[in-house]
């Protein structure tokens, strides 16, 4: 389990045009790493669109946003130009961030058990160290309380 001042687990996955990216790409800004289970669903949208609205605050104060689900390239593609999100988006269909990042956990809804990305996002700092975990995020009010942090 990722604890505060732990380092960030590096990953390198595509993005919605299949260009490879790293965290480490990233060294010398603050990221915000977050996780959601599917895009075009109502609460991963909300939780997009907050992000995309507040991305230039993001940017003024130097850091970077990066959401990661499952959804392959193409769907982040389409879901990046319905919505107009301005940030990168990570595909992860083989659960390697996802599941170094222990957020791939057992999910109860409508009283089925499933697994399942659990809504979470992390506040990395310049040297590539966990600063803040904000677990079971709410997505409407997610993107205001991590540029407070900020």
């Amino acid at each position: 389990m990722l604890k505060i001042g732990d380092k960030a687990p590096e990953f390198t996955l595509t993005d919605r045009n299949g260009r490879e990216v790293s965290l480490s790409d990233f060294a010398g800004k603050k990221v915000v790493l977050y996780f959601y289970p599917k895009d075009n669903t109502p609460g991963c949208t909300k939780q997009a669109c907050a992000f995309a609205g507040l991305y230039g605050e993001f940017q003024k104060k130097g850091a970077e946003v990066i959401g990661i689900s499952r959804d392959s390239a193409a769907s982040h593609t389409r879901f990046a130009e319905k919505y107009n999100l301005p940030f990168v988006l990570l595909s992860d269909p083989a659960l390697t961030a996802i599941q170094a990042y222990d957020v791939w956990q057992e999910k109860k809804l409508y009283g089925k058990t499933a697994m399942g990305v659990v809504r979470t996002t992390f506040l990395i700092d310049e040297q590539g160290r966990i600063e803040q975990i904000m677990p079971k995020v709410k997505p409407d009010t997610n993107a205001a309380e991590v540029l407070a942090q900020l």
